[in-house]
């Protein structure tokens, strides 16, 4: 990992892909990682940790299936905060794009412990080096 400082808007000018997150840095067993999304992610649920997002750059709106409630929506707009607690199913969106900043734990699968289809549109992944910035 980089011992040397990391501008965000460096990091996410080095890649275009969607869906698809880069580890910028490690903090004990977790990653920091950024990513830029469009569109919809997919239902899924992490088991066994919570998923915290901040939004650098637009919008993201979170759809959330909390038992015993049933679902509800949040919507994020830049600078805001929002932890998705460990086994709530959840579903990102971003109808007008935006560029996130995720903190989890290493090895995290970026598609849930538990999840729907994945479409191309969504990379399955724990996270891609980051390289370029």
């Amino acid at each position: 990992m980089n011992s040397e400082p990391i501008e965000l808007a460096a990091a996410l000018d080095s890649f275009t892909d969607l869906w698809s997150p880069r580890i910028v840095a490690r903090v004990n067993d977790y990653d920091v990682r950024v990513a830029k999304v469009e569109g919809d992610h997919i239902w899924h649920a992490h088991d066994d940790t919570d998923e915290f997002f901040l939004v650098l750059d637009g919008e993201l709106t979170i759809a959330l299936r909390e038992a015993p409630g049933g679902e509800r929506t949040v919507t994020l707009p830049r600078g805001a905060v929002f932890v998705v607690p460990r086994g709530v199913e959840h579903k990102p969106s971003a109808p007008r794009g935006a560029s996130i900043l995720l903190f989890e734990p290493t090895g995290t699968l970026s598609v849930g412990d538990r999840h729907e289809s994945v479409p191309e549109s969504v990379d399955a992944t724990t996270g891609h080096p980051l390289q370029g910035a």
